[in-house]
């Protein structure tokens, strides 16, 4: 398998993946329409993704976890639920991506890629819904959903389209969420020496 093929394999399974963290099913069931249409080449052992049963599973699934994220405190309860099929999600994506690699190297950079942006896109939302529970008592959290379920969406097709740029996106993205997390640590830490200040 050629460099330039693995690249664009990462790219676009970091793309989807991250995707994943915002909404689980949206990418799987954007990645089983590509695949259905031979516009996502997948591995040998990921040609159920773009089966018509997989299919209609995926957006049957993908409709109610939108609609379920505008409820109030349910959403918080999904995120039990989110944060670990996120993970998943996000490592089958990125493993479909690897067409040519032997399973050990697709598992493992799988795990990595889509995992792990899958994972830290998901506590990021979950950090925000979170917020905005605290400050507005669940009133916006549907405004929070909508962004998210359309940054899902968007992502999705953009993942598609242009692996690449999503990739980098989603990249500064969760480099930001990690800036800004070790920003607060440093400063609750600061806060806990002094208390006064």
């Amino acid at each position: 398998m050629e460099y330039s093929q693995i690249l664009l394999s990462a790219a676009l399974g970091l793309g989807l993946s991250a995707c994943c963290g915002l909404r689980v099913f949206v990418p799987l069931l954007a990645a089983g329409l590509a695949a259905r249409y031979q516009w996502l080449p997948v591995a040998d052992s990921f040609l159920w993704l773009g089966s018509w049963a997989a299919i209609s599973c995926f957006a049957i699934a993908a409709v109610v976890e939108i609609l379920a994220f505008k409820i109030p405190y349910l959403d918080h309860l999904l995120d039990t639920i989110a944060a670990p099929a996120s993970v998943i999600a996000g490592t089958i994506i990125s493993a479909s991506a690897f067409v040519e690699l032997d399973p050990a190297s697709k598992w493992t950079l799988a795990l990595i890629i889509g995992g792990g942006s899958a994972g830290l896109m998901q506590t990021s939302t979950m950090l925000l819904r979170g917020a905005s529970t605290a400050t507005t008592g669940g009133v916006a959290n549907p405004v929070v959903a909508t962004v998210e379920s359309s940054a899902a969406i968007g992502g999705s097709i953009l993942a598609l389209l242009l692996p690449l740029v999503t990739a980098l996106l989603a990249v500064l993205f969760c480099l930001w969420i990690l800036m800004k997390f070790r920003n607060h640590r440093t400063k609750k830490k600061l806060k806990s020496k002094n208390p006064h200040t």
